[in-house]
């Protein structure tokens, strides 16, 4: 079972709950796809299996002498990429999406590809928490998108066994899109606030969009105006609320230490029982 964790923006405590999640069912993979600020590793202190795999795109490569600047494949460029200058053609490659289109449009051999690293993924075992794997990705600084990195640490999921805990990149764009996509269930982390309600729409659309089951925790419950309207809303959506994280003084000092406290472990199992019920209500 693949769930997802994710969220309409960042901060909300969707890491948070990965983590406390993998603590309480200490068997499962958690895969961090916030690859442009992959932290679960910070509080899991893993030990590698082996080195990190390099990830590549394909890159077009210009040959100068064979390019006569007739601007076939900056024509073609969807994502003006490339730009013809003084008679030759210049490519922008933080705007290049590995499409492929301006080779297929040149007529003159100018143009072949060559492959450009984007980020790394690691595989490994935690030291503090026993049984837990983390599958982990991260992008190189200035690497214009995720997704394709993203995309290649999915691919890794079906060689995997056994339940699996996503922690996608925050907000709603192509990232976090790619990385809840072919998920068994989704679990969307809001905040009691206005804020929190609008970013909670948009995330809903999403995966209302994909068509992927889905629960909300409300973290920093108030147990007052602000989960009243999160939980109007949801109900409005026919969308369950399966947990509430209470404030806690102590669980903030020890999450910003680099611990996973055991504060709210059963918030944790009985997330896990709903999900599992759920599986075999689907069997």
């Amino acid at each position: 079972m693949l769930i997802s964790i994710a969220s309409g923006k960042g901060g909300t405590g969707k890491t948070t709950l990965a983590l406390l999640l993998a603590a309480a069912d200490p068997t499962v993979t958690l895969i961090d796809c916030d690859v442009e600020e992959p932290n679960c590793h910070l509080f899991l202190k893993p030990m590698w299996h082996e080195q990190a795999e390099n990830v590549t795109v394909m890159m077009p490569l210009m040959n100068t002498d064979l390019c006569n600047g007739c601007g076939a494949c900056s024509s073609v460029c969807l994502f003006n990429a490339i730009a013809i200058s003084g008679g030759k053609a210049l490519l922008f490659d933080e705007l290049c999406h590995s499409c492929g289109g301006c080779i297929l449009a040149c007529q003159h051999n100018a143009i072949s590809e060559e492959k450009k690293p984007i980020g790394t993924i690691a595989t490994g075992a935690s030291a503090i928490r026993p049984g837990i794997r983390l599958l982990n990705g991260t992008l190189h600084i200035g690497t214009p998108s995720s997704v394709p990195l993203i995309k290649a640490i999915k691919q890794k999921i079906s060689q995997l066994s056994g339940d699996m805990l996503l922690d996608c990149p925050p907000g709603t764009s192509c990232s976090m899109v790619t990385a809840v996509k072919n998920s068994d269930f989704c679990i969307l982390v809001t905040e009691p606030t206005p804020f929190g309600r609008h970013d909670l729409e948009l995330a809903m659309n999403i995966t209302r969009l994909l068509h992927i089951p889905t629960g909300v925790v409300i973290n920093k419950s108030d147990e007052d105006i602000g989960d009243r309207t999160i939980e109007d809303f949801c109900q409005s959506r026919e969308i369950a609320v399966i947990a509430k994280i209470p404030h806690s003084l102590s669980f903030a000092k020890q999450y910003a230490a680099g611990l996973i406290p055991d504060d709210f472990k059963s918030i944790a199992s009985n997330i896990w029982e709903q999900l599992h019920a759920r599986r075999r209500r689907e069997v």
